[in-house]
């Protein structure tokens, strides 16, 4: 069930917005959850004071300056999982954070992991949120998304571009806070409220 063409490297190896802009509408899947792709945010390593990677190459932040097309996966506020995807080419760092999306397929197993959510529209409906319905956790950080194994990202339906905005990032603060590089879908429910500039996790 669901989408079978599995997304290559050469669609991670991009520049950072472009593989953000054609992520919208792609389907992320792991362990039995299949989410359609509704918002999510470009970082641009260490030429972006928004990203983990500004500061260089941390053992934390390691995988972003790799292969495109893996898994970066950190732990916010000590709190909760966020899951990114590597991009552009060796060494630039850049990652795409998944927002939000629609669960397509594993309804019920997303809830059973979810069970704070009262309606299946909050699912994945922030960054954290979504890492929960897909079971991501630190065990999926530097993961293959390209070599067929339990996470991959499969293309999904041709987004227009009227049904596309751009806008500032959430929660980013400092220097990096103006850059409009957060990329949802036009009045979709599944698309996390905005938060102006706070505290993101920091890099380290």
């Amino acid at each position: 069930m669901g989408p079978s063409l599995r997304l290559e490297r050469s669609f991670f190896d991009r520049e950072v917005t472009a593989v953000a802009r054609d992520l919208l509408g792609c389907v992320v899947r792991h362990r039995g959850v299949s989410i359609r792709l509704s918002e999510v945010e470009a970082y641009a390593g260490q030429d972006d004071p928004g990203s983990h990677a500004y500061r260089g190459v941390t053992p934390r932040t390691r995988v972003m300056f790799g292969e495109p097309g893996h898994a970066y996966v950190y732990f916010s506020y000590g709190m909760h999982w966020c899951l990114n995807l590597v991009c552009d080419t060796l060494g630039t760092a850049s990652a795409v954070l998944l927002r939000a999306g629609e669960v397509i397929d594993g309804v019920e197993v997303a809830r059973s992991r979810r069970v704070a959510a009262r309606r299946d529209v909050d699912l994945a409906r922030g960054p954290a949120r979504l890492a929960q319905a897909l079971a991501v956790d630190r065990a999926q950080d530097g993961l293959d998304l390209c070599s067929g194994g339990p996470l991959e990202v499969f293309a999904g339906e041709p987004v227009a571009d009227s049904a596309v905005v751009w806008g500032p990032r959430v929660g980013v603060a400092g220097a990096g806070a103006p850059t409009p590089w957060r990329v949802s879908l036009v009045n979709d429910r599944t698309v996390s409220a905005y938060r102006v500039g706070g505290r993101r996790s920091p890099a380290k």
